[in-house]
């Protein structure tokens, strides 16, 4: 019989980060307090893939690693898994959880299911808690949006929402454009 890891805790948000962590299998992440599952469909999933294809030989440049990984939002009820966290490989090595801030980049890809979390709450969430760069690939709207130096009442800055099908800049420490035209691919029941 497999060991249950142990846990000594009274705070409610380690104990709730605790439990996510230990979920298996699909992908789980905490919204405002809310425990939601993830199932991204093959389009979700080809639309990350498409970015991801684009930003990676950049991020080994940078020393990064692409991956969706998970982040912690200490003193809130919040643990992200994002489509897309580009994080320095040293950081990201034996961490179970990094923090916005230890990203280069945060890439969240819109849903049915979660695209005002993404638009809104992760927007507002990923600046106060200082990524630097984060990209939202809007699916239902079909429109890329680059939101970059994060302050106290959010992003300063806004380069979008762009129609997918145009060039969209990654500013640095990437320096390059996205090609978006091939982020649209159709949700097959």
């Amino acid at each position: 019989m497999a060991s249950v890891p142990s846990y000594d805790s009274d705070d409610p948000e380690q104990a709730l980060k605790y439990a996510i962590r230990h979920v298996r299998g699909d992908r789980v992440q905490i919204v405002e307090g809310f425990i939601e599952p993830s199932t991204p469909t093959r389009a979700h999933e080809a639309a990350a893939e498409t970015i991801r294809d684009q930003v990676r030989p950049r991020a080994r440049e940078l020393g990064c690693i692409t991956g969706s990984g998970n982040l912690d939002l200490p003193g809130s009820a919040n643990w992200f898994v994002p489509d897309i966290a580009v994080v320095p490989a040293a950081q990201a090595k034996g961490a179970a959880a990094l923090l916005p801030e230890d990203t280069l980049l945060v890439v969240e890809v819109t849903s049915d299911a979660n695209a005002d979390t993404d638009r809104i709450v992760k927007r507002e969430r990923y600046a106060e808690y200082r990524a630097p760069l984060y990209l939202v690939v809007d699916r239902q709207e079909k429109s890329v949006t680059v939101y970059s130096e994060p302050g106290g009442l959010g992003y300063t800055r806004v380069d979008g929402p762009h129609p997918f099908g145009t060039r969209v800049r990654l500013p640095e420490p990437f320096d390059l454009d996205l090609d978006t035209g091939d982020l649209t691919w159709p949700d097959l029941a």
